[in-house]
């Protein structure tokens, strides 16, 4: 899943940018534009999510991961799901597509609950909330030829997840690592102050879904975007520089106060709308999705977790993208700034899939 997703991460959006520049006539769901917001959000998230979730479970209920047929199938309905975004349209598409995140809900939740592992039981909820955000989607489409609120739910169900999960390995790692060099002075677990942030930060995201445009989500979300910020600097994540894998989960976490302040700002500027979309999206789904899918294939390929000036330099290249895509946003910058933004994010994932590729394609190292 996570190859799957690093090169579709590539290919969506070397077809968007020629589709958006007329040099490629495909159907593409009917509209460039909502397969774009669709396929980036639904294609090479739920990719990442699968294959975060089916590695991670395992680790957490202590049982046998997914294998052989059923997940070679599960894979299989993820490609067909892609495949039929891309040249299909209306409920076709949508009965190929939509099945592959409810069959990840149901994995994760027959696995959590078999295991009993009651404390992780809480990733069930946003997860099934993009799952119905992407069924939603479809619905929305056919209706209303545009699909604004399954989009902003979906959205809103990952950017969650990242402050849930996120906002649990982030702080671990770094003590984990803290530790091994010798600090005493750690950052503190998963508490109440979490909780409250988290779940202040949800009703802002749910008033957000349903007022995008009025003052109703501005003063919730800048709250949201402040507790975020305050979690962050809890975690000491200047300490993690020397650890370049680290120190970018610290760096992509960032942008999620930094794009709620965006979104925030929507009622004044609809511009800081697109903006905060593409720092949230860019900067801190890619971002982080890239930097977690790093560690874990090099923790279960029995690899040191250490990066190099090539992987440093994908991380930072998503970085300099994010920030010219809310550049062209805010400024209305020449359309060659949007090309470049897509060029950094196809380079970023062009190192990864060469870098990390081979590893994933050959058996782990012995231990």
């Amino acid at each position: 899943m996570f190859l799957g997703a690093s090169l579709f991460a590539i290919l969506s959006i070397v077809i968007w940018i020629l589709s958006l520049r007329g040099a490629a006539d495909l159907t593409l769901y009917g509209d460039p534009h909502l397969w774009h917001m669709h396929e980036m959000l639904f294609g090479y998230v739920s990719a990442v999510l699968a294959g975060f979730l089916l590695t991670a479970v395992p680790n957490w209920t202590g049982r046998a991961p997914l294998a052989g047929s059923l997940l070679v199938g599960l894979t299989g309905l993820w490609v067909a799901g892609r495949a039929a975004m891309l040249w299909g349209s209306g409920w076709t598409a949508a009965g190929i597509e939509a099945p592959f995140l409810f069959a990840v809900l149901a994995i994760t939740t027959r696995e959590v609950v078999a295991g009993r592992n009651w404390r992780n039981l809480i990733v069930v909820g946003p997860v099934s909330v993009f799952a119905l955000a992407n069924l939603g989607f479809h619905i929305e489409t056919a209706l209303t030829g545009y699909a604004e609120f399954a989009t902003r739910a979906g959205f809103a169900a990952i950017t969650v997840l990242l402050m849930l999960i996120g906002g649990r390995i982030t702080p671990a790692f770094t003590r984990n690592w803290l530790k091994q060099q010798g600090h005493t002075h750690l950052p503190p677990t998963f508490g109440r102050f979490d909780a409250i942030s988290l779940f202040i930060s949800v009703l802002a995201l749910i008033l957000w879904i349903i007022f995008p445009d009025t003052l109703v989500s501005t003063g919730p979300l800048a709250i949201a975007a402040f507790l975020q910020a305050v979690r962050l600097g809890r975690w000491g994540g200047l300490r993690t520089l020397p650890n370049p894998i680290l120190f970018a989960l610290h760096g992509c976490f960032a942008m999620i106060p930094l794009g709620l302040l965006m979104l925030a700002a929507a009622p004044v500027d609809w511009a800081f709308y697109a903006a905060g979309l593409h720092v949230i999206g860019i900067a801190a789904i890619g971002g982080m999705t890239m930097a977690v899918m790093l560690r874990a294939s090099m923790g279960h390929t029995g690899r040191p977790l250490k990066s190099d000036a090539w992987m440093n330099g994908a991380l930072i290249a998503l970085a300099l993208a994010a920030g010219l895509r809310a550049a062209w946003s805010l400024w209305g910058l020449p359309g060659w700034m949007l090309d470049l933004s897509a060029t950094l994010w196809i380079a970023a994932f062009g190192v990864f899939v060469l870098r990390v590729g081979p590893w994933l394609l050959r058996p782990s190292k012995p231990a």
